[in-house]
């Protein structure tokens, strides 16, 4: 791995390209794409050229993740589901753990451990909500996928897996629907174009010409799909 006093690269990634690149991650890492042949010297005097560009992106990255949202999972507390914005509240007699009406309702039995709870509550609504947008999309698309699986991600959406399988954070139920179908779009799109070419993002326009906005949501309010305790 190349290190650096003043840059350091956290991932280096060689392939057939022919140009060097360079990627920011949302946890503030320098992924570093590179032929295979270039050497280290070559590397570096591009870093030192982009060294501003790449404190820069790399602060605005940190700052997002300090945005964490802390929970106490008590009643009160504001939850987010599909955009709008629901009041956690306790009931006795409630027949299931967590049930959403007009508010987010856990069962008094469980408030001790509500945030496992309704972890698992979300999973299960991201899991039903994501599989009818990617089946919707695919056959629209008319493309064939693995299988889907929810994961724990903090810091990526979704991805498409190297098998055709489509992976997606349970936290992306919280975001808009239209923010939800821009994330299934573009790792559907995956399917045909493994890389962000053009060719990549004119499939993704091509599906959802709006896609724009809803990553310019996920850019600033992506912060409120995550949290702590």
């Amino acid at each position: 791995m190349i290190t650096d006093p003043q840059i350091k690269i956290d991932k280096l990634i060689r392939s057939r390209r022919k140009t060097i690149g360079l990627q920011i991650t949302n946890d503030a890492q320098l992924i570093v794409r590179a032929p295979l042949f270039a050497s280290e010297d070559h590397i570096h005097k591009l870093l030192y050229r982009k060294v501003s560009w790449i404190r820069s992106k790399q602060e605005y990255f940190k700052q997002r993740l300090n945005k964490r949202i802390v929970r106490t999972f008590m009643p009160g507390e504001e939850f987010l589901f599909l955009g709008r914005s629901y009041s956690l509240v306790a009931v006795d007699d409630l027949p299931k753990a967590v049930f959403l009406d007009n508010s987010l309702m856990i069962s008094s039995m469980v408030l001790s451990n509500a945030k496992d709870h309704l972890e698992s509550w979300y999973k299960s609504q991201a899991l039903d909500h994501i599989t009818q947008r990617v089946e919707y999309y695919a056959k629209i698309a008319n493309l064939k996928y693995t299988s889907i699986r929810i994961n724990e991600a903090t810091t990526r959406w979704g991805s498409c897996g190297y098998k055709d399988t489509l992976n997606f954070t349970w936290r992306l139920i919280m975001a808009p629907a239209r923010v939800i179908d821009y994330v299934v779009v573009h790792e559907l799109m995956h399917l045909k174009q493994k890389n962000h070419s053009r060719k990549f993002w004119a499939e993704v326009a091509n599906m959802k010409p709006d896609y724009k906005q809803d990553e310019h949501w996920l850019k600033n309010d992506g912060h409120l799909l995550r949290w702590e305790n």
